[in-house]
């Protein structure tokens, strides 16, 4: 995501760019295909609101600045309710297919495996740093890259659901038409067969770590099973909760917990299990899943898993241009900076496309304005956040600086996040239009 983003926005400013890619000359755990922007985890860039949701601002401020991952997740969305939700095969290819034609643009399938001496790079390696390239990194930071689990949860056949059990509709009937209303396929469980899940969950076999098994979970990707271990009424509170879903098999019996699957292709022939990223053996993964109502007989496209992310810690390594301090002729952007998630790492990418271009054009841009929610995310990452407790995070309003004068309580919060929007927007405005001037000169 970020490395496509950022070759995007650096070739429009007309610099030329190459795009080194190891796959599929060199395979990763997660990935099924060579193409560019390939989502491993989820389909979805979250919620689309960018009134009231800082992800769905961040949604805005890409399209605002052009940005690609935008365009083509918009040309190949997919029903999700109040979600951004994508064919993720086809925008994939789409996002390939676009920067291969851009003129200003060479893909080259090679891996890197060091930090160059010279030049000017962007390496935007996202969750999957290769070992060579993670040891050099590290060699250069001067101690071991701090490290979190990722998981990715498994994705079902829709011709193997019983929709005789299961049913058709987004949490409280969200969204603007009949398709979006009806995004989700939801299984629903009584006590005992939640009870039974939770048991079978907690009593599976789980992949097993050598190395590293002291790094901790992003808690916006928790493994089901995690989840489970810290309370039996967890689950139900998260990706399980039975609210806003009425059973029309049973529309007088409320679900004790529902099972949400959204739908993953355009063609509506696969969907993922929504929010059940997992670490259990493959073998156990089926005999578990097939517990939920309506899946009994689920085959699975594929199955979840579990990988090792690398981060640096960016308030102590990157400047404010997002430059490596010890080498500044080297960016960083995306998931490896300590940002989480598709379109927060897409939008570093962005930034480094933008900042990288302007320095070797020679043109100043005016600092990345901090009200904008690209701006706070860059903050928090180049010296907002504490060194010594440095997490990824998703961006989230609790990053930007507050708005006088605002009233508390829910009144007040939905007043808070319209005024932080409102900032957000004009601050992202004065900032492109800034360097249109300075570009068109």
């Amino acid at each position: 995501m970020a490395g496509s983003e950022a070759a995007w926005q650096a070739a429009r400013m007309g610099v030329e760019v190459v795009i080194h890619e190891m796959r599929p000359k060199v395979a990763t755990f997660a990935h099924r295909t060579g193409h560019l922007a390939e989502m491993v985890c989820s389909n979805s860039f979250r919620s689309d609101d960018d009134a009231q949701n800082a992800v769905g601002l961040l949604h805005w401020e890409m399209r605002a600045a052009g940005g690609i991952i935008m365009e083509m997740a918009d040309r190949h969305r997919l029903p999700a309710g109040g979600a951004l939700a994508v064919d993720r095969e086809a925008f994939a290819r789409a996002v390939t297919e676009r920067l291969r034609a851009h003129p200003k643009i060479t893909l080259e399938t090679t891996e890197i495996t060091s930090l160059p001496e010279n030049g000017n790079w962007i390496f935007a390696t996202g969750p999957l740093t290769s070992d060579a390239l993670g040891q050099a990194i590290a060699r250069e930071t001067g101690s071991e890259a701090l490290a979190f689990f990722d998981a990715i949860a498994p994705i079902v056949h829709f011709d193997s659901i019983d929709m005789g059990r299961a049913w058709r509709q987004s949490r409280y009937d969200k969204g603007a038409t009949e398709e979006e209303r009806t995004a989700y396929i939801n299984c629903p469980m009584d006590r005992d067969q939640y009870e039974a899940f939770i048991d079978a969950l907690l009593a599976a076999e789980k992949t097993a770590f050598h190395e590293g098994e002291d790094a901790p979970y992003f808690d916006g990707c928790l493994p089901i099973e995690v989840m489970a271990e810290r309370g039996r009424e967890t689950l139900r509170h998260g990706p399980m909760k039975p609210v806003g879903l009425t059973n029309p098999h049973a529309p007088d019996v409320k679900p004790h917990a529902v099972v949400q699957l959204r739908r993953d292709n355009a063609l509506g022939t696969l969907y993922n299990i929504v929010g059940f990223q997992t670490k259990m053996k493959h073998g156990a993964q089926t005999s578990v899943f097939r517990m939920i109502p309506g899946l009994e007989n689920a085959r699975f496209a594929r199955l979840g898993g579990i990988h090792r992310n690398t981060f640096l810690n960016s308030p102590t390594l990157l400047d404010r241009q997002m430059r490596l301090r010890s080498r500044p002729h080297i960016r960083f952007a995306g998931q490896i900076t300590g940002v989480e998630g598709y379109v927060e790492s897409a939008a570093m990418g962005l930034l480094a496309g933008r900042l990288a271009a302007a320095e070797i054009l020679g043109r100043a841009l005016p600092d990345v304005p901090q009200d904008s929610a690209m701006g706070a995310l860059l903050h928090h990452i180049t010296g907002g956040a504490e060194a010594r407790s440095f997490q990824p995070m998703n961006v989230n309003f609790g990053l930007f600086r507050p708005v006088e004068g605002l009233r508390g309580g829910r009144r007040g919060r939905v007043d808070r996040y319209r005024a932080y929007t409102d900032r957000a927007k004009a601050a992202w405005r004065g900032w492109l239009n800034a360097q249109d001037m300075s570009f068109a000169s």
